[in-house]
């Protein structure tokens, strides 16, 4: 198993001098069933809106859900943020306007994935208008089905720009040429972040193109859940993330 020197509190740069970037699930929320029964935890909202304010706005959440999404789940609060894995970014939080970075996905190429949901009862999906979420918590064995239906797809359409993202319990179709971390590097380019040294929490796989540009950054990059590959430090689960945020603002 892998060790680490120091804990996450010791590398901390100043609250004032970094940008906090935070995944929501896995990450700040524990997973839940459906997409739609997470729960955001009273302290969690009060850190979250404390850290916006010591980091003088320099506080994003970078999340494959879109920003609708994410706002209806910390409603009334509204946080500055990367959505739909880098396709959407609002700056701050009165900043209204919100910046696309990604054309709807093809009507025909979204009904057929669309259709998939039929292979199993439980299967769940997501349309995010830029990309397709089929959600299998509810019915893991239908895995691997799920994913040779959507490679079948690909095959008969090899020139779309199209690009699969596996999750956990998630396989999601999404435009090519946007990532969290494009998203992350253009939020970097703009203030309140410019300037500012970024410290990323992430779980998933979809998160390790942000753990991968950290070090470029000169930034620090803490995983969540498991030892992922280049990050400076781990945490064990949401609860042990938000423990750590609220210790953040106490200190």
């Amino acid at each position: 198993m892998t060790s680490y020197p120091h804990t996450p509190t010791e590398l901390m740069p100043p609250l004032g001098e970094c940008a906090l970037l935070l995944d929501i699930d896995g990450t700040l929320l524990d997973m839940a069933p459906t997409p739609r029964e997470v729960w955001v935890p009273p302290e969690l909202a009060t850190a979250l809106g404390r850290l916006l304010r010591l980091t003088h706005g320099a506080l994003a959440l970078v999340s494959g859900r879109s920003l609708n999404d994410i706002d209806l789940i910390f409603a009334p609060m509204q946080f500055p943020a990367v959505g739909g894995h880098g396709a959407e970014m609002r700056l701050s939080q009165e900043n209204q306007s919100v910046a696309s970075h990604a054309p709807p996905l093809d009507a025909e190429l979204k009904r057929r994935l669309a259709a998939l949901a039929k292979l199993s009862p439980g299967i769940l999906l997501e349309d995010k208008g830029y990309s397709l979420a089929l959600h299998y918590r509810l019915a893991p064995h239908a895995e691997q089905a799920i994913y040779d239906a959507v490679s079948a797809i690909r095959a008969d359409l090899p020139n779309a720009p199209i690009e699969v993202l596996p999750g956990k319990f998630v396989c999601e179709i999404k435009h090519a040429g946007f990532t969290k971390a494009t998203g992350v590097i253009e939020l970097m380019t703009h203030a309140p972040f410019k300037g500012k040294r970024p410290v990323f929490l992430g779980d998933d796989v979809t998160d390790e193109t942000v753990f991968a540009i950290m070090p470029g950054m000169n930034g620090l990059a803490f995983s969540v859940g498991r030892h992922a590959q280049g990050v400076a430090g781990h945490f064990g689960e949401p609860r042990d993330v938000r423990s750590w945020l609220s210790q953040l603002v106490t200190t």
